[in-house]
């Protein structure tokens, strides 16, 4: 089973060694350094899966575990010397799916990892969205309207699979600040209301009359189911 593992871990010898040991078992990865990075790459790349360590440098790994958990059920397997109790009910509670301790086997890491791709599978998780005439593929980064593709940046295509992700309910603007841009973001609805009209300008979206996004004023967007 193939899929987009995401590391967050600050130290590096770590995260070549569970590269290399990822991408022996078939897998893609991504890496990022600290807590604002690992946000950041979870919105932009939809990952299967996160291997993330507690103790980064710029925030508590738990917070990127309630951060995640803001938009995504992805499984995180938590990497952490912390071996205490209540550490690993403190990162269970915020959404973790599995906890191994340094130092770890990495026979054992695999092998949970490989049980949480599969509960993953079983519960349809996909990285292909059809909504209607609009299809979004989050691992090619590619999205098509009534088969036209969509020349989207990087950015229109995050909010476009952020929103998608949650197609029919609203999400607030501090959420997709927060997840695309990054907590420093979080008060800037001015930066995502410029987005948001070049992203309904390739949708062939109008504001007045929607047919894909619609605003909740002061509040965020929803776009519609299909």
């Amino acid at each position: 089973m193939t899929a987009r593992i995401l590391i967050v871990e600050d130290e590096a010898p770590i995260r070549r060694f569970l590269r290399i040991a990822l991408e022996a078992e078939g897998h893609l990865v991504s890496e990022a350094a600290t807590a604002h990075e690992g946000l950041a790459l979870a919105a932009k790349e939809a990952p299967a899966a996160m291997i993330l360590d507690l103790g980064l440098p710029d925030a508590d790994g738990i917070s990127v575990l309630r951060g995640v958990r803001e938009w995504t059920q992805m499984p995180v397997l938590v990497l952490s010397v912390r071996n205490d109790e209540a550490g690993k009910i403190a990162a269970l509670d915020a959404g973790a799916q599995d906890y191994v301790t340094k130092p770890f086997s990495t026979g054992e890491l695999l092998a949970r990892l490989r049980g949480l791709l599969r509960d993953r599978a079983v519960e349809g998780g996909s990285a292909f969205l059809t909504l209607g005439p609009l299809e979004i593929d989050a691992a090619d980064h590619r999205a098509s309207l009534s088969g036209e593709d969509l020349r989207l940046t990087r950015k229109e295509f995050d909010l476009l699979w952020l929103l998608a992700s949650h197609a029919g309910r609203l999400v607030t603007q501090d959420m997709i600040l927060r997840a695309i841009w990054g907590p420093a973001h979080a008060g800037d609805s001015q930066y995502l209301r410029v987005y948001i009209r070049q992203l309904r300008v390739k949708l062939g979206d109008d504001a007045a009359d929607p047919r894909w996004i619609f605003t909740e004023p002061g509040v965020g967007y929803r776009l519609a189911a299909g």
